[in-house]
């Protein structure tokens, strides 16, 4: 860890936007670590709900390790942060499933001002735990959960088992092998499991052998191919829980690429499968509105780039072309009519900067938050430390993860003064 006050200096210039080498960063940016070591925090993943319905509380897993995969005797600590007093730790409980990059899926269960749900592991299953932190009552689902509609009644998940092996970083250790050629390529029994968050029921929604079956319409270099492995992975359901977006990945015998991806949406019943992008470029991504999605993808027309698909339909339109030339976790800021993008960029130029930053789409106009170094030690590997930016419910506050001071842990950046 960096000495306290080299920490308190990195963070004042960090908040100035001394790093940003934008002229137009703004100083009323103001951010603040809510998390301290010793221990490292960072929460889940930047499309789900972390702050609480009144923004006072930000969920945030704990762990005492860095640099190394979680093996399944791991736990992790799951708590939230009282940015109303002192940034207080309340702790709620524990997990023994979860990975660096989207934690143990901990979030503010949809449709609830009281309900944290968060993965994990129960008689060697993984398991949904939802904690109603009023009256501290706990229960049990059957089925680990990766998105909720948005009415909070129904929960979506991929095979977490088989995303550890395949995607290392997104699944859950189980002690097995991670040697992805000893996987069936296309099973009929693992995919997305749709669970009744009420009742616990879950049945298979669609399969990876249904998957594969639907004809490959992209560039032919990026096709999967007799025994290509195929996964799921990155749900999430619509703004009127009629829809769901995944991705379907492959990897190819012989491939140097680590995997192939499409993008396909599907009704939350099953059936009407739309393959959205078949180009195999598709990455972060977050609905717009029942009908839209925005993506980071791969198309014909101006290349990699983020642009809005319409669901159903082959439109796509180019969004930022100039202004946010990189792959993010781009969401929308609430309350703000779509207008404003909150995003950030992987580690970029010599310094390996990260950069949250705000983009508003009706003026083409890009405000750099801030900058922060990574961390050489865990830089580009699977327990890197991406900064995830999430919005508040008011859109006037973001929370996002950095290790620039040493250790990963959680920040909070007061942005209402950059929106008028």
């Amino acid at each position: 860890m960096l000495p306290r006050r080299d920490f308190l200096k990195l963070s004042a210039l960090a908040s100035l936007g001394a790093f940003t080498g934008c002229a137009t960063a703004p100083q009323s940016a103001r951010i603040r670590p809510i998390t301290h070591g010793p221990k490292f925090h960072w929460r889940g993943y930047y499309d789900k709900f972390l702050f609480s319905a009144d923004d006072r509380f930000v969920l945030s897993n704990e762990v005492d390790f860095e640099g190394r995969s979680p093996t399944k005797a791991d736990s992790i600590r799951v708590g939230m942060v009282d940015t109303q007093d002192n940034d207080r730790w309340i702790d709620l409980g524990g997990s023994n499933a979860w990975n660096w990059q989207q934690g143990c899926m901990l979030q503010w269960l949809p449709g609830s001002d009281r309900d944290v749900a968060w993965n994990d592991r129960a008689d060697g299953q993984f398991v949904t735990r939802i904690l109603d932190v009023k009256s501290g009552r706990t229960r049990t689902l059957p089925q680990p959960f990766y998105t909720f509609s948005p009415d909070g009644k129904t929960a979506f998940a991929p095979d977490f088992a088989r995303l550890d092996v395949c995607r290392p970083g997104y699944g859950y250790a189980t002690g097995a092998e991670r040697d992805i050629w000893k996987l069936s390529p296309t099973p009929d029994d693992i995919g997305i499991w749709r669970m009744d968050v009420a009742t616990g029921q879950q049945r298979l929604l669609f399969s990876l052998a249904e998957a594969a079956k639907i004809p490959f319409t992209g560039p032919a270099n990026v096709a999967f191919k007799p025994g290509a492995i195929h996964w799921f992975n990155h749900l999430l359901c619509n703004t009127d829980g009629t829809r769901l977006f995944f991705l379907h990945r492959w990897r190819n015998p012989g491939d140097k690429a680590a995997f192939r991806t499409r993008a396909l949406t599907i009704d939350v019943n099953g059936g009407k499968v739309h393959v959205m992008d078949p180009n195999g470029g598709t990455s972060h991504f977050v609905w717009r509105d029942p009908q839209h999605i925005f993506a980071w993808a791969w198309h014909p027309s101006h290349g990699e780039r983020f642009y809005v698909y319409k669901d159903l339909s082959d439109e796509v339109t180019v969004v930022g072309k100039d202004a946010m030339p990189n792959n993010g976790h781009n969401t929308y800021l609430p309350n703000t009519n779509n207008e404003w993008v909150l995003n950030d960029t992987y580690p970029q130029g010599p310094e390996k900067l990260q950069r949250p930053y705000l983009y508003h789409i009706p003026t083409n106009r890009r405000i750099e938050v801030g900058a922060f170094p990574t961390v050489a030690a865990i830089n580009g590997k699977e327990w890197r430390c991406d900064t995830h930016p999430s919005a508040s419910r008011s859109g006037r506050q973001f929370c996002f993860d950095s290790a620039h001071a040493g250790g990963r842990q959680v920040y909070l950046a007061d942005i209402a003064g950059l929106l008028g």
